[in-house]
Parts: structure tokens; sequence; C-alpha cells
């Protein structure tokens, strides 16, 4: 997370829950949620983003399949207020600030056995079926909570450019998951699932974003990697941050590097990185085993062919001789189908 100067954060159990709206018409208080079970090869997320002051909310719902399919639906219901994260069938719960949750979406998924087909929304939405899906998830906490609410030395807010700004507030933590998902006429039971979730509140539009790589992924219970990687519109060393679980206890990241290649369409494939901690160096590897493309245009600009495009994609993760299921998920100002992050790298050689 970046910090202004002479800021810290503030880390309270009440913004688990909605804030009320600031003046800045593009207000967004958002929930995010990942789950994977290693065993059976089934991952999902889920997103409810409120925009009152807009007058709808964001939800997004994805499940990856184990035959590789993917499942998903999005939907921008209108709401009144900013009193529940509930949009679309889809319900966000705290049971108990910082430790328990509940997710449940009752619904429709688009079932696509090519994802990137979502490059095109609308094409992809003409062509494949809508099928049935429920999710009943309860998350717990495994880990401290990471971030807070950006303050002011003295505990006053900040004042944001709601033009330039992406949050206020940005919360982040590994999970245990159990519960199940249904899709169709597959049923998946979650017993001993891992995951991670985030929350932000504040101004926000998308375009704000220049690039980002952002690697959630929790191993167990006991060991789990979170890196996130910023890239600066005005040049200079990219943003680091995340930490290392083990045993309960974060260590934060002090430096950090993410490795990507990707196919002839600028979708990853796979990734390396590298994380120094005080108590050490890890190196994680990552394989891509589905992708889908998400892409936000900016109403105003100038040029059609630039837009903001977020990868997710599920990913096979091994690190310290231990592999499992998580979420890749890069975020690229596109300049004529290639992402931004990828110029800059290669600006730099």
């Amino acid at each position: 997370m970046y910090m202004p100067p002479n800021s810290r954060l503030r880390l309270d159990p009440r913004d688990e829950y909605t804030h009320d709206p600031e003046a800045a018409s593009n207000y967004n208080e958002s929930m995010y949620f990942n789950v994977f079970d290693t065993r059976q090869g089934v991952g999902a997320w889920m997103r409810i983003g409120n925009r009152p002051n807009e007058g709808h909310a964001e939800m997004s719902c994805c499940v990856y399949l184990p035959d590789g399919r993917v499942g998903f639906m999005f939907a921008r219901p209108a709401i009144t207020g900013n009193r529940e994260m509930a949009a679309a069938g889809m319900r966000f719960e705290v049971l108990e600030p910082f430790r328990r949750l509940r997710v449940s979406y009752v619904g429709e998924l688009l079932v696509m056995d090519d994802p990137h087909a979502m490059a095109d929304p609308s094409a992809a939405f003409k062509r494949y079926p809508k099928r049935r899906a429920e999710l009943q998830l309860e998350f717990e906490g495994v880990s401290p909570m990471h971030g807070g609410e950006i303050v002011g030395m003295d505990g006053a807010p900040i004042a944001l450019d709601p033009e330039q700004a992406v949050y206020r507030g940005h919360t982040e933590q590994h999970m245990a998951v159990r519960g199940r998902i249904v899709v169709d006429d597959q049923h998946f039971e979650l017993i001993d699932a891992t995951g991670y979730r985030d929350k932000s509140w504040g101004p926000r539009h998308w375009h704000s974003f220049y690039w980002y790589k952002w690697l959630p992924v929790a191993f167990s219970r006991d060991f789990g990697v979170l890196l996130s990687v910023k890239g600066r519109p005005e040049g200079g060393p990219n943003r680091i941050s995340g930490n290392v679980l083990r045993n309960g206890v974060y260590e934060p990241v002090l430096d950090g590097r993410i490795d990507a290649d990707y196919d002839a369409h600028w979708y990853p494939r796979r990734f390396s990185a590298w994380i120094k901690t005080s108590e050490r160096t890890y190196e994680l590897q990552g394989r891509i085993l589905a992708t889908l493309p998400l892409r936000h245009k900016r109403k105003d600009a100038s040029d059609p062919d630039s837009y903001t495009r977020i990868t997710e994609s599920m990913s096979t993760y091994t690190c310290e001789g231990h592999t499992a299921l998580g979420m890749t998920e890069f975020c690229d100002v596109m300049q004529r189908g290639t992402p931004i992050s990828t110029l800059k790298q290669e600006t730099a050689r």
C-alpha cells in the first residue's frame, strides 16, 4: 500500500462494515473473496462493489471448474444506499470482525470452455449457455489483518483527489474456507480449502490503476504469500508490498520482483517471483491454468485502443516444497493491445 508523506495506517474492526459514503461521485466500497480446493481442482472468486453515489453496485462471480471451463457472471444492480454488501444474488456477512465471514451466491453463471471469450463480453454472453449456480462459503481468518485506512499522523482523514484515487482504506487477509460450490450438476464440498480476501473503500476509478501484479496464495493454514508490485506512471522504482505468513505471524515483504511469460495475445502463461523479508528470501513459481480477462474503459478516453485490463487467473503455485492452487491478478493499462507493464520493461532493457 502506497503511503503519502506524514501519514499512517489505522486498523479498526469497525471498517469491516459499510461506511457512510463520501461526497465524491465515484465513492466505492468493495469486498472480494477467493477460494481454492487444490485436491479437487476447483476455485472461485466473488466481489461486490457498492457505488451508492452512482446508484448501482457491481457484482462479479467466477468459478474455475476442474475440466478447464470457467463460469462467470457480472451484474450492475441499482442500489439506494450503502447499508449492506448484497447485490444480484450475492451476499457478504461479517460474523466476527477480522475473523469470520460468510459468502453466498444463488444465481446463474455463463459457463465457457474458452474463458478468453470474455475479452468481448457481448459476444461471449450470446455464445455460451447460462447455468444455475450456488455458493455457500464460510471464511476464517488464519493471519493478521494487513493494511488499514490511510490517515494523517493525528488520525484525521487525508485529502484525496477523487479522479486519481483508488481507495482510502484497504485490508487483506489469508483465509481457511469451508462450504460448497454448485454449478449445474457439479457439486463440490469444501472441507479444508484455502483462500484470500480484501476490502477497500473510498473514491475509485478503475483507470486510476496504471499497472500492478498481485499474487495472493494460501498454501495452508500456516503458510501463505502475498506479493504486490505496482508500476508508477511517473517512472521510478516499482512499489513493493506484501507479507509472508508463517505459523500465524506475518513477515513483511521488504523487496520483491515478478517475472511473467505471456502468449501471443499477452495473456500470462507462467511466472516466477522473488520475495525478500527480514527472515529469508523466498522463490515462488506459478503456472496459469485458466484466465478470465476483464476490461474497464474510460468514458472520456480519446484513444479507443487504450483501456484497463485485469486478467483473473487460477494458477498452480509452488514454494518451499508446497503446492497449491491460488489467484493471479495482473492489471494493466492496455495500449494497442499490449500491457503497459511489458512496454515499460522493454524500454528498461
